[in-house]
């Protein structure tokens, strides 16, 4: 597991795209580790309402846990939502074809851009997100989820009329006095992620005595990381997030003949 717990990271570069008559950024981490010919695994970090790409970088530091990897953290938009019904602060979309479907477009831009620029390995990319930003996961997990190995949305939740119809490993982090995404929303989700995922089995702990790790036989586990506090995530749980993420690849497309 080179790499985990280094605290080294390259410095990190602000990008642009303009997309449809919008201005979008994101704060992009290349590789600091890299061997001769090898690809990185990209990481998609969004962040929650009212935060910022550089947030991101402090809540999940990513850069510093795998310094492999290219690390993406998107900046959003001005976005209503129901504590912010003028939409003052940024967020991202809350369902498929919002907005114009503005953020998913972003998403496309900045994945074919960075495919371009590093040698990104296309077996391993991934996306985390906090609150809204762990929504938009869920949206990516929905309309992009082929593209992705693992997901990690935290202090979020599945909402209708959003729908997953194809398993992937997630890893959830959820605060039991968690006021803006109410634990018993979070534990249902926790099981219907399991349901989804095809995880029949009884859960283990997995590396903190708050994660519990519920297998299953097509290899999409879910891990719910539930700690004792309200609208956060530890940083125990991103290092578990980067321990998890670490292990999921998508499997190779077949050679065609």
């Amino acid at each position: 597991m080179q790499g985990l717990f280094t605290l080294t990271a390259a410095e990190p570069q602000v990008m642009g795209w303009h997309i449809t008559g919008e201005t979008r950024a994101a704060v992009v981490y290349p590789p600091s580790v890299q061997a001769k010919n090898a690809r990185a695994p990209l990481i998609f970090v969004f962040h929650g309402h009212g935060n910022d790409a550089w947030f991101s970088t402090k809540q999940f530091p990513f850069q510093e846990l795998w310094p492999e990897a290219v690390i993406v953290c998107p900046q959003g938009l001005p976005t209503p939502s129901a504590s912010d019904l003028h939409g003052e602060r940024r967020g991202w979309q809350h369902q498929p074809g919002e907005v114009g479907d503005r953020d998913l477009k972003f998403f496309d831009a900045m994945l074919r851009t960075l495919r371009g620029k590093f040698r990104v390995d296309d077996q391993r990319i991934y996306a985390a997100g906090f609150s809204n930003g762990g929504f938009f996961d869920y949206i990516l997990w929905a309309e992009r989820g082929k593209l992705f190995a693992a997901f990690a949305p935290c202090a979020a939740a599945l909402r209708p009329p959003l729908q997953l119809s194809t398993p992937k490993p997630v890893f959830v982090v959820a605060g039991e006095l968690d006021e803006r995404v109410p634990f018993v929303e979070q534990r249902k989700n926790i099981g219907t992620l399991r349901q989804i995922n095809g995880c029949t089995g009884e859960g283990a702990s997995w590396g903190d005595a708050r994660a519990t790790r519920y297998e299953s036989s097509g290899g999409t586990p879910v891990v719910a990381f539930v700690h004792a506090g309200g609208h956060a995530v530890p940083h125990a749980a991103t290092v578990l997030i980067t321990k998890f993420f670490r292990e999921h690849t998508l499997p190779a497309a077949p050679v065609k003949r």
